[in-house]
């Protein structure tokens, strides 16, 4: 399905709820399948998570999780160190790209037997299960932080815990702390000193009931259709918290640079409103945020601002190269957009082409990065039914905001 957005305008004051967070739902649904008394609220309807959910149901040999890259992650974990199934865990033509020789390796000190079923280092994997022990692992720092979570969750249920020694430069440290804190919640003892993290073994959890807060991730694009509206113009989204465990959380400061500012209400709602226009410089480091870097990206050049940032290597690894789709597309619309390796500058451009469709790259946050271009412009998102992975109702939101879409 392509979506045809026409150029529109952002209704006043528009209240939104938002399903909640992916990172959270998909943790405490491994936790609940080790700690199965545990009960979960608004759970994240996203593909992701029914990816987790259906895999987790399931009875057969063969686990498709598709294109879910947090759902192969954290079975991979559970299925071989806590569980005895034997079973092959495979997903889709692009999952089968993604790398996780580093995860699979550290697994295998602790005794975890997984073979690759096609290409060395890549899914699909051969897991034959086990109840083990845990221990010491070794494994780089600057590795996606999902597969750091991975150990961290099944060691709440390994005899010796786990104990992390992570080496170099550690990479997106708030989705870590996401995981220790909803830990800590459950009644495991954990520590994060230095570079090495540990977990101890938990037999009963303290607490039964999780409610999860909606994706902070998600509420970026809406920062970013404020951002290029009218000074004055207003938006409610709910259910956030202010001390979030989400590292996402951190779009509220970054989006003061570009003249948003958030109010944070009653019952978990939160006020954007554009208060300044921005001719400044856009700066950052999103070493611990890299899954704001394409809202980011396209709210600045919709803006007309230089914006460059850094920190942004495991982009090169996610559902696309994202640094490489960014520059494309950017550079269909009008943009100059340099990257390397983990950076990207978007040149200041005077204006956007109308009327260009955008690739999206089987990636979902392509298709809601690029949305909030429909405030300077037509613009065409190709294969918009990819947001489903994270945001289900993506486009019925924007309709609610007042954007004019056109399916084609």
């Amino acid at each position: 399905m392509n979506i045809k957005l026409l150029k529109s305008k952002v209704e006043h004051d528009k209240t939104l709820v938002i399903s909640g967070s992916k990172s959270e739902s998909n943790r405490l649904l491994i936790l609940q399948e080790l700690f199965p008394s545990l009960t979960i609220g608004n759970v994240s309807d996203s593909d992701d998570v029914c990816a987790m959910q259906g895999a987790l149901a399931s009875t057969g040999d063969v686990v498709d999780i598709h294109h879910a890259g947090t759902t192969m992650r954290f079975l991979t974990a559970y299925y071989s160190l806590c569980s005895t199934r034997e079973l092959t865990l495979t997903g889709s033509s692009r999952m089968q790209e993604r790398p996780i020789g580093v995860l699979v390796e550290a697994l295998r000190q602790l005794g975890a037997d997984i073979t690759y079923s096609k290409k060395e280092g890549y899914p699909p994997l051969h897991i034959k299960g086990q109840i083990a022990i845990g221990g010491k692992v070794e494994l780089p720092a600057d590795v996606s932080s999902q597969y750091i979570t991975a150990l961290l969750l099944v060691g709440t249920r390994l005899k010796n815990g786990i104990e992390l020694h992570l080496v170099g430069n550690i990479t997106s440290r708030p989705y870590i702390e996401m995981t220790l804190q909803l830990l800590s919640q459950l009644g495991v003892e954990s520590s994060f000193n230095g570079n090495i993290i540990s977990v101890k073994p938990l037999v009963k959890a303290s607490t039964e009931q999780f409610t999860v807060e909606s994706d902070w991730s998600s509420a970026s694009y809406f920062y970013s259709f404020v951002a290029l509206s009218p000074i004055g113009t207003t938006m409610q989204l709910k259910s956030y918290k202010e001390d979030s465990l989400q590292g996402d959380s951190q779009v509220s400061q970054l989006y003061t640079i570009l003249g948003v500012e958030t109010t944070y209400l009653e019952d978990y709602t939160i006020k954007l409103e554009k208060v300044r226009e921005t001719d400044f410089e856009f700066k950052a480091d999103l070493i611990e945020t890299p899954d704001l870097a394409q809202t980011i990206a396209v709210t600045c050049f919709g803006l007309g601002i230089r914006c460059e940032m850094t920190g942004l290597h495991t982009l090169k690894i996610k559902e696309t190269d994202r640094l490489v789709a960014l520059q494309n597309e950017l550079t269909k619309l009008g943009g100059v957009v340099d990257i390397t390796e983990e950076s990207i500058v978007v040149h200041p451009s005077k204006g956007m082409r109308e009327g260009i469709e955008i690739e999206t790259y089987q990636d979902h946050r392509m298709a809601m990065a690029f949305a909030p271009l429909s405030l300077k412009g037509e613009v065409t998102i190709l294969e918009a039914e990819v947001v489903t992975k994270s945001f289900i109702n993506y486009w019925d939101c924007l309709a609610e905001i007042g954007v004019n879409i056109v399916k084609k």
